[in-house]
């Protein structure tokens, strides 16, 4: 952990009238910057790491899915909080890869400050690339603190947005089986 980053804490709880010597709050810069690595991890990690060669031969050609991962990010534009899960697919193409690895892939991309709308085309894209899929299709629902907190305080919206590749975009029929599987 960086001492300089804790000592960024220190100034903004002193900048917003805290105590900073208040026993509650001794160990707050500390914690907050230890916390603050930990959700922007992403940042130190490649996609390579993240699949560690989990990469396995297959002759399915059939729908893979995994729905309903559990999503925590930070929104880039005030640094809050977004929380919601994410649905992938993908049609193999002689290579599955290892269940764990979409919601690592996941996870790497949304530990890095973000918007919901570049994570789940990231997310797609990489699955695109580790597989050679025929398609991919993600979906991403998302509740944003940003919306819910602070503005306009809604608090039961719920973002949607989805990134699809290969037969995902261009076959109906794909697309509709997706959507269909995720919706059960």
């Amino acid at each position: 952990m960086s001492d300089k980053l804790a000592n960024l804490y220190h100034n903004i709880l002193e900048e917003i009238g805290e105590d900073t010597k208040r026993d509650g709050i001794l160990d707050t810069p500390k914690r907050a910057a230890k916390a603050m690595k930990f959700l922007t991890k992403g940042y130190e990690q490649s996609l390579d790491d993240v699949v560690n060669n989990a990469i396995f031969e297959s002759d399915n050609d059939s729908m893979v899915i995994v729905k309903d991962i559990e999503l925590y990010s930070m929104c880039e534009h005030h640094m809050l909080p977004f929380v919601g899960k994410v649905h992938i697919g993908y049609l193999p193409t002689g290579k599955v890869l290892g269940l764990s690895k979409l919601a690592r892939i996941t996870d790497m991309f949304a530990r890095r400050l973000q918007i919901q709308e570049n994570l789940t085309k990231q997310i797609a894209e990489a699955v695109q690339e580790v597989t050679d899929a025929a398609g991919v299709g993600v979906i991403i629902e998302a509740k944003h603190m940003c919306m819910m907190m602070r503005g306009v305080e809604k608090q039961n919206s719920v973002m949607t947005s989805s990134t699809m590749l290969g037969l995902f975009r261009t076959s109906n029929k794909t697309r509709n089986e997706f959507i269909s599987l995720i919706s059960k």
